[in-house]
């Protein structure tokens, strides 16, 4: 296995070397803009990875890797779309550079090319990434309307919470694996395994995100600290806060739930306060841990040599220690 720099140097080598633009240019030169950006590229990442873990050159996982990177982008021109965002990678966002019929449309098209991708595989592999990719496009788009259902709703639980960023965020970075497993043509032990790695490490990692947006450092956290509380999101946070907290200490954190004030500094050092007293916040880095422990031991059932198992406990240890 490769450094993730190297990795994510094939990735941009080939979005470097291969244009996206042809007619109709408001058609594909959104396209072209969007891949772009650059951006981390974690999720075609761990296709190439996967692959080589598996014993196979992670350039075999390539296309494979840009329909991951391809749907992924996808999937961001729409949610801007819909969170009406001005911003993506401090850039314009597809809808404000063009207009939000091009932005629909471009996505559209992407989504219709990430699957093209698929075509430079042999019939059998062909099928099961096509199977994989369908299944998880579908549950993105479950995750994503779960996510707008639950602005709202008042009586969100914490297992409905967990299925919506499984599905949102984690089945992609699952799937992202063990589409380089099938490149590999492993077991399917060895298939189901990886995904899974994958997917525990993904809420894992969602979860940390959600607790770093209220406690992270803003030196080292990349985005706006408290950013979820200003838009009154029900995190993992806030759910368990409501759980544990005693009657006042719910009444108002859903006080200031119901607020969208000019200055939110104020809120937003109340609204953690709650999260500290009521235990939230340790209860959420617990269940960060459980889950990053849960991506671990599938580790040990899969077939595969010993340092490479290493490996993979050392990416996920690597990717969970973001500062707080």
């Amino acid at each position: 296995m490769q450094s993730i720099g190297h990795y994510q140097q094939i990735i941009a080598d080939y979005f470097a070397g291969h244009s996206f633009e042809k007619q109709p240019a408001n058609l594909y030169a959104p396209i072209q803009y969007i891949l772009s950006l650059g951006g981390k590229r974690m999720r075609p990442v761990l296709t190439l990875m996967s692959a080589e873990i598996f014993g196979t050159d992670c350039r075999e996982a390539l296309p494979a890797a840009v329909a991951v990177e391809v749907f992924h982008n996808f999937s961001l021109v729409h949610d801007d779309i819909m969170d009406e965002a001005p911003l993506r990678r401090g850039h314009e966002t597809v809808h404000e550079k063009w207009d939000l019929n091009t932005g629909i449309l471009s996505g559209d098209a992407m989504l219709i090319l990430a699957y093209r991708y698929f075509e430079e595989y042999e019939p059998e592999v062909f099928r099961s990434l096509a199977k994989l990719f369908s299944k998880t496009a579908l549950e993105v788009c479950e995750g994503q309307q779960w996510d707008v259902d639950f602005e709202q709703r008042d009586d969100v639980t914490q297992p409905e919470y967990l299925k919506m960023i499984e599905y949102k965020t984690a089945v992609l970075v699952a799937a992202a694996m063990k589409m380089g497993a099938i490149v590999a043509k492993t077991t399917q032990e060895n298939c189901d395994l990886i995904y899974d790695f994958g997917l525990n490490l993904g809420i894992a990692f969602q979860l940390q995100d959600d607790y770093l947006d209220a406690f992270g450092d803003p030196a080292t956290f990349g985005k706006q600290v408290g950013g979820d509380i200003i838009e009154n999101k029900k995190t993992y946070l806030y759910l368990k806060a409501l759980s544990q907290g005693d009657p006042y200490e719910k009444e108002n954190l859903m006080h200031w739930f119901a607020e969208k004030p000019e200055d939110p500094s104020d809120k937003i050092v109340a609204v953690k306060n709650i999260f500290t007293h009521t235990g939230a916040d340790a209860a959420t880095r617990q269940a960060i841990e459980q889950f990053t422990l849960k991506a671990f031991a599938t580790l040990e059932k899969m077939d595969i040599a010993t340092e490479k198992k290493q490996l993979l406990r050392q990416f996920g240890e690597n990717l969970m220690q973001r500062k707080v």
